[in-house]
């Protein structure tokens, strides 16, 4: 097929992970083709921490608000305050903030497309052959080919790519996610705080995970998750808006979609194919954070992507997930104890939501979030935590 276009690298997803690896193998001069779907945006609260806005360059502008502190609701309604101590989270809206990158990945020298991913094949050589179909094909069943040396999917947790070319890649569990944007109330008008982020801890509002109540400057996320099939979302986020004072406020859009809950164990298919962001399931658990991890995945994946067409080894594409293991596996094994430990009743949520008051819960707490990385430096306020969280899980002392 001598007509085709042939690319260093097709990344099939333009959300934060591939709109990363897109750039940053344009930059080191690689031919990028990003193949994205128009106007999908993922259900997200938003948040991107101080270390994410410095390791990306992310400009001031696209923070649509800075968040200084947390207020965490328990079961019982009990509300703990955790101020952040001279910080703030960046809040960002995913519709802008993704096309923000994707438009960097065209200006460091990618090939922007947009259309919508349908299959992979092999050309006689061997190479991979990315079969899409335009946005604006008049006919459905009409596609586009295009030769890839390599590709990233990052095409969301239901990844085509990595079903079609990663074993292993479907058996990974989901929270489903919901979320309805809303436009954001005036002052004094609602339960709300411009500069707060708002995560409730009730079962009715989520038996296994929790909601949340995130700003974005002029407009609000108001959303849930849960494993329980059936539990029904919607109307979860209708109850803890009438409850907020929320519901009086318009709603511009709302979104749907599954979220991985832990890393998936293969990211690559041994060749040619690497995974990356929510396709590798790197959304953080107990938190659900993914905008940060996507941005390093996709990082990642870029500079194994890079070495194994540099050394034409295709075993370099393993070190995407080994490097990130490294980096953020620790946070990411015990963020999904927290989980499983924490959440399971309104019981141990309310004891969870309790310890969150302790001070030295609250330092370590945004210290690591802030930083993306474990704080190894006050062992005497781990050890003050364990106990607590004994006590607390065996019920001896209050919540």
């Amino acid at each position: 097929m001598p007509t085709l276009e042939t690319f260093d690298t097709v990344v099939v997803g333009g959300g934060p992970a591939g709109a990363t690896a897109a750039t940053d193998l344009a930059r080191r001069g690689r031919s990028v083709l990003l193949l994205d779907k128009a106007g999908r945006i993922k259900p997200c609260g938003g948040a991107i921490p101080p270390r994410a806005i410095r390791d990306f360059d992310i400009p001031d502008h696209m923070l649509v608000a800075k968040i200084t502190g947390a207020r965490m609701v328990a079961p019982s309604a009990r509300q703990v305050d955790m101020p952040i101590d001279g910080g703030f989270v960046g809040m960002v809206d995913r519709g802008p903030f993704d096309e923000w990158l994707r438009e960097r990945a065209a200006t460091a020298g990618a090939t922007r497309r947009v259309g919508t991913f349908e299959r992979l094949s092999r050309d006689d050589s061997g190479l991979s052959l990315v079969h899409y179909r335009p946005r604006a094909a008049k006919d459905a069943e009409m596609t586009v080919c295009v030769r890839a040396r390599t590709v990233i999917g990052a095409d969301g947790a239901l990844s085509q790519v990595a079903r079609q070319a990663v074993p292993g890649a479907d058996k990974v569990p989901h929270v489903f996610a919901y979320h309805e944007i809303v436009r954001s109330p005036t002052d004094g008008a609602a339960d709300y705080d411009p500069a707060r982020c708002d995560v409730y801890y009730q079962g009715p509002l989520s038996p296994d995970f929790y909601a949340w109540i995130f700003p974005h400057g002029d407009t609000t996320s108001i959303g849930t998750g849960s494993m329980k099939k059936g539990f029904a979302l919607r109307e979860a986020v209708a109850q803890l808006r009438r409850t907020t004072g929320l519901d009086a406020c318009e709603t511009l859009r709302h979104e749907g979609a599954p979220i991985p809950l832990h890393p998936l164990k293969r990211w690559d298919n041994g060749r040619d194919v690497l995974l990356a962001g929510d396709a590798a399931g790197v959304v953080a658990p107990a938190s659900g954070e993914g905008i940060y991890y996507a941005l390093a995945g996709g990082r990642l994946a870029a500079e194994a992507i890079d070495e194994a067409l540099a050394t034409g080894d295709a075993r370099a594409l393993a070190l995407a997930r080994k490097r990130f293991m490294k980096q953020h596996g620790r946070v990411f094994f015990i963020l999904g104890l927290l989980q499983r430990f924490w959440y399971r009743s309104d019981w141990t949520r309310e004891r969870f939501v309790g310890m969150c008051r302790d001070p030295d819960v609250q330092r370590l707490t945004w210290q690591a979030y802030m930083n993306k990385e474990l704080v190894r430096s006050r062992p005497a306020a781990h050890m003050r935590i364990f106990f607590k969280d004994i006590a607390s899980l065996c019920g001896l002392a209050h919540p």
